[in-house]
């Protein structure tokens, strides 16, 4: 039997719609269908539904069956349902219409809600009516959407075929909910702030600049709202809270995207251990309220969020992990001396608390797995934070940690005006100095200042990352429904795969590239020196799959990847190749590299191998592009 290509299925299916439409049955002219049930209501509680006549709509999902009964799958927005179709039910002209549907195909029918022959709920079809013909494949139902990148890209197709996708942004929602009623339950006010701004400020970080046409000036996307609030503070309001959309122009990796959701919020008359009880108290109640528990299961580890929570100060935190007690260092000379030591890479103008923030990120972060408060962060690194009256050196600020990752920063605001225009200062200093993360001056804010902030606690969450410790996702990508993604045509625009399930990331992800203009290439002249096949033979190159890929804290040039060799192990290779490719890109691609080389200490870490790149000149500036294999070639495969 001659097998019918995917291209000549989907021919038939909009022939199928033309044909609907000569014979004025274009199911799109529909506008409604009343619906009365749901699948997942009916397989919960069958007793009370089982022989009611009932009216439900869905997508359908699988079809069986031959002659005069057909079996389908339907599935609704709460799960799916079996629907029996037979002709002497329905009648000749109607059973007709179930035996032209496609997979994919929208329907709404009624009929009698029943156990099967073989015991399974399902409902049996007295009327059925097509409301949208499906004119795309969707993935073969086995195998589903499991590339990726192309499920990021096709979220909605993604939601069909991998229910449990659903389940994570129904509990994301649900967390967002249950945070809003802790703090309206304590009498908080939400609020709403600016999202263009003409200062960049409250946070260190690259914001994104946009034009604003009728005012002729350039805008910022807050990176922040933190500035707003804190005006709102002075002007009377006792406790207030934004959550919303923040866009920082940095790097892309599992737990960073351009635009993310974070809440921040403000309370008058309190601090830092004020804005510690919040975030506990806050975060267990969310946790036990969404997950049953204020445990919860987080790639194989048991995170326990329930209060209290541990405290530490980075210094502290610091002795106990890298072994350098920064309490006992007077100089920034000292603490350069030992940075160098410890193969601590700091900036030439790093002073010795920004060197104790590079300590932590260097030794501290991946130790801190259960929820923890790290408190007690130099003045240097935080502009907009109360100083300690104990020690001026260090501000009242607090970081709480999970498995790694900072979730939440509070502070005892900084009201003090004239320390308050000092920092800035020093921001637009180093603004200056070519630190595009560096803060701006905010004159409004200080006149706020100025007439008065009382003492108030201030904290942000991530709420991305708190949903990915109690959804178990390891990608802040897997939460977001819609993540930043890079264009897949060089002119900017998606492609237009021709269906998701022959789709491949080799096939559907070619990333923008700078077209190159080889009449500006330089390629290095061959070698006239010759090597014997053995001296070849002896490196062992091979294809790898890479599993995930991570820009290098603290680095401008190296991508660290995890690598399936074939081994079984994962192997770990750095390459300095982040200069023409984003990690994100990367993941699921087949490269090529050599894995018998020594293991050598790159920032910190053991790179195994050397990942193969081709090199030319073009324009006096070194261009590398990975040689990247066909994705059917199995992790392992040996290069000759």
């Amino acid at each position: 039997m001659q097998q019918i290509s995917e291209n000549e299925m989907r021919q038939i299916r909009r022939q199928k719609l033309d044909a609907l439409r000569a014979a004025h049955r274009d199911p799109h002219q529909q506008t409604k269908f009343d619906v009365t049930a749901h699948a997942r209501p009916i397989h919960d509680e069958f007793e009370a539904w089982e022989t009611k006549s009932v009216r439900m709509a869905g997508r359908i999902m699988a079809k069986r069956g031959h002659g005069k009964m057909i079996f389908l799958d339907l599935q609704d927005a709460t799960g799916k349902i079996q629907l029996i179709a037979r002709q002497n039910i329905m009648g000749e002209e109607a059973f007709a219409v179930v035996k032209d549907l496609d997979l994919g195909d929208i329907v709404g029918t009624e009929g009698e809600v029943l156990r099967s022959d073989r015991g399974e709920i399902s409902l049996s079809v007295e009327s059925l009516l097509l409301l949208t013909k499906s004119l795309q494949l969707l993935p073969e139902k086995f195998h589903g959407l499991k590339d990726q990148d192309l499920r990021y890209r096709q979220r909605y197709v993604d939601l069909i075929v991998n229910p449990e996708v659903k389940d994570v942004f129904v509990k994301r929602s649900r967390i967002i909910s249950e945070i809003r009623h802790f703090l309206n339950g304590r009498d908080f006010l939400e609020v709403e702030t600016p999202i263009l701004n003409t200062i960049s400020g409250g946070a260190t970080a690259r914001p994104f600049i946009t034009h604003h046409n009728t005012l002729d000036i350039d805008m910022y996307l807050r990176i922040a709202n933190e500035l707003y609030l804190k005006r709102l503070i002075v002007g009377g309001f006792d406790r207030v809270y934004e959550m919303g959309r923040m866009f920082r122009n940095e790097g892309m990796d599992p737990k960073h995207n351009p635009e993310y959701t974070a809440i921040e919020l403000y309370q008058a008359y309190t601090d830092v251990e004020g804005m510690m009880e919040i975030t506990e108290s806050m975060v267990s109640t969310v946790a036990e309220k969404v997950c049953g528990g204020t445990t919860v299961n987080y790639q194989g580890t048991e995170l326990d969020f329930s209060a209290p929570w541990q405290r530490m100060t980075m210094t502290e935190a610091v002795k106990q992990y890298a072994g350098v007690d920064f309490s006992t260092i007077e100089t920034v000379e000292e603490a350069r001396a030992i940075a160098k030591e410890k193969h601590v890479d700091v900036d030439a103008n790093a002073g010795k608390g920004k060197i104790l923030q590079e300590f932590f990120d260097a030794f501290v972060e991946e130790h801190l797995i259960q929820p923890i408060f790290i408190t007690e962060y130099p003045v240097e690194i935080s502009p907009l934070a109360k100083r300690s009256p104990e020690n001026p050196e260090m501000t009242e600020r607090f970081e709480a940690f999970v498995y790694g990752s900072e979730i939440a920063n509070a502070f005892s605001e900084l009201n003090d005006a004239d320390d308050q225009r000092k920092r800035f200062e020093k921001q637009v200093e180093m603004r200056k100095a070519g630190d595009d993360e560096a803060g701006m001056m905010d004159e409004d804010f200080l006149n706020a200042l100025e007439i008065g902030l009382p003492p108030t606690g201030g904290l942000g969450i991530g709420i991305d990352r708190l949903v990915m410790f109690l959804t178990d996702q390891t990608s802040i990508r897997d939460v977001l429904l819609f993540p930043t993604m890079k264009p897949t045509h060089a002119d900017g625009e998606a492609a237009s795969p021709e269906s998701p399930a022959k789709a491949s990331a080799e096939e559907t992800v070619a990333f923008s590239r700078d077209a190159i203009d080889w009449s500006h290439v330089v390629v290095e002249p061959l070698s006239d020196e010759t090597i014997d096949f053995e001296t070849f033979a002896a490196s062992d190159l091979r294809a790898v799959k890479v599993k995930d890929c991570v820009a290098v804290k603290k680095s401008k040039k190296l991508l660290q990847f995890t690598l399936d060799d074939g081994s079984g192990t994962d192997r770990t290779i750095l390459s300095g190749i982040h200069a023409y490719y984003e990690p994100e890109e990367l993941v699921g691609k087949t490269l090529l590299a050599i894995v018998n080389i020594p293991p050598r200490k790159m920032m910190g870490v053991d790179s195994q191998g050397m990942i193969i790149s081709a090199i030319h000149e073009r324009e006096g500036e070194e261009q590398l592009q990975l040689i990247m294999l066909d994705g059917r070639i199995p992790a392992g495969a040996k290069m000759y």
